[in-house]
C-alpha cells in the first residue's frame, strides 16, 4: 500500500467510524481481516491501542485511545467471520476490552499448522506463498504514542493485507487434506478458552518460575521484592521487567534467605532506593506468621503401568503426526497425554474430537 496513503486509513473519531462502517458491506457473515496492537513492552498495564481491519479491498486503522465507544465496531464484527493470525492474544485484548469475543473467529496461524506448515509466523507464509517481505521494523513500537509514524501505519495495514489470502489457501488445502472440521473445532476451542481463562490472581503473580526452590523466608522476601518492583513500575507507567528482571528478584530473595545483604544497583535514583530499603526494613521485622507457605504438592507414588500407557500414546501420537506431516504435539501435549495415561477417562475433557478419533480413544 503506497505510504503516502496511509493516513487516509486511520480513523481516530466516532464520525469517522460511523462513516468507515457505513461504507461496508453489512450482510451476515462477511470476511474481515483483522489484528491489534497493545502496548505491552512500553506501558505498566497493557492496553489495546489499534485496530486493523480489512473488508475486502477497503481496510482501516481503528484507533481505540481516541474513539470511547467502540461498540458499533464491535456489532459489526459480531456479524462478520473474523480471520486472524496468531489470535490468542487479539482475543485475549477483545475479552479484556469489550468483554466480548465475536463467535466466528478464525485463525490462520491454526490452518498452517494443520496444513504441515512447521514455520508459521506471519512474515514468513507471506515471503512464503507470495514473495513478500514485510518490514519487521515496527514490530515493538509504541503504540500507545500518538501520532503514529508513516511506517508504523504502513506496517499495520499490511498485517491485514495478506490474512485473507493466506485464508484462502489454507483451507483449500485442510479441505483438500480432509482436515477443514479439525480447523474449525480448534478455532472454536480456543475461542472458549480465552473467554473462560481466569484472570490471574494479583495475590499470588509473585510466584515466578524459580520460585518453588525458595523456602518461606525466601518467598516472604521475593513477595516483598515482586511487590516494591509492581509499585515502581505504576509510578512510572512501565512494564514491571523494565523496572528489575525477575532472575534478580530471585538472586536477591535467595541471598535473604541465605543471610546475606542485598544491594540495590546505582543505576536506580535515590527515591527509587529510599523505597526499596523501606520495604526490605519492613519485610524483615514481619513475623513469620505472615510469611508465605510453599504450595503443597501433590505426591504420587511410581505407576509403571500409566508410564507405559504413557508410552504407547506417546509412541501412537508421534507416528500419527508423522504419517500427517504435522507438528505431533497438535494431536495431543505431552502434559495431556500423562493425564490420560493416568485415567483415560479424562480424554474427553482433555481432547478435542478429532484429537480423540486418531489416538483412537
Amino acid at each position: 500500500m503506497p505510504e503516502s496513503n496511509a493516513k487516509d486509513h486511520y480513523i481516530a473519531t466516532p464520525e469517522s467510524l460511523e462513516a468507515w462502517l457505513s461504507r461496508l458491506p453489512s450482510h451476515d457473515g462477511v470476511r474481515v481481516a483483522l489484528d491489534t496492537e497493545a502496548d505491552s513492552l512500553h506501558s505498566y498495564r497493557e492496553k489495546l491501542c489499534l485496530i486493523q481491519m480489512g473488508v475486502g479491498e477497503m481496510k482501516a486503522l481503528i484507533d481505540p485511545l481516541g474513539i470511547e465507544d467502540l461498540s458499533p465496531l464491535v456489532s459489526y464484527l459480531d456479524r462478520a467471520e473474523i480471520w486472524v493470525h496468531g489470535a490468542d492474544l487479539d482475543m485475549t485484548l477483545m475479552k479484556r476490552s469489550f468483554n466480548n469475543i465475536p463467535e466466528r473467529i478464525y485463525d490462520t496461524q491454526v490452518a498452517a499448522r494443520l496444513a504441515g506448515e512447521r514455520h508459521f509466523g506471519l512474515a514468513h507464509l507471506v515471503e512464503n506463498k507470495f514473495g513478500v517481505a514485510l518490514s519487521k521494523q515496527s514490530q515493538r513500537a509504541d503504540w500507545g504514542r500518538r501520532p503514529l509514524t508513516d511506517k508504523m501505519i504502513e506496517y499495520a495495514l499490511n498485517d491485514v493485507h495478506y490474512i485473507i489470502p493466506l485464508a484462502d489457501g489454507f483451507l483449500a488445502r485442510l479441505r483438500e487434506l480432509g482436515r477443514e472440521e479439525w480447523f474449525l473445532e480448534s478455532c472454536a476451542d480456543a475461542r472458549l478458552s480465552v473467554l473462560n481463562r481466569p484472570a490471574p490472581d494479583p495475590d499470588e503473580q509473585w510466584r515466578i518460575n524459580g520460585s518453588g526452590a525458595l523456602k518461606p523466608c525466601g518467598l516472604h522476601y521475593l513477595r516483598t521484592f515482586w511487590r516494591w518492583r509492581d509499585r515502581e513500575a505504576e509510578r512510572i507507567n512501565r512494564p514491571s521487567f523494565k523496572i528489575i528482571s525477575n532472575a534478580e528478584l530471585l538472586a536477591f530473595a535467595t541471598a535473604m534467605q541465605e543471610g546475606r545483604e542485598v544491594t540495590l544497583p546505582d543505576r536506580y535514583p535515590p527515591p527509587f532506593h529510599r523505597r526499596f530499603y523501606r520495604a526490605l526494613k519492613e519485610a524483615r521485622e514481619a513475623p513469620e506468621a505472615d510469611w508465605p507457605h510453599r504450595p503443597s504438592r501433590r505426591r504420587t507414588e511410581r505407576n509403571p503401568e500409566a508410564e507405559r500407557r504413557f508410552d504407547l500414546l506417546k509412541e501412537k501420537r508421534d507416528r500419527t503426526g508423522a504419517e500427517l506431516n504435522i507438528d505431533p504435539s497438535l494431536i495431543g501435549s505431552r502434559a495431556v497425554l500423562e493425564r490420560i495415561a493416568e485415567d483415560e477417562a479424562v480424554a474427553g475433557e482433555l481432547l478435542l474430537n478429532w484429537q480423540r478419533k486418531l489416538m483412537g480413544l
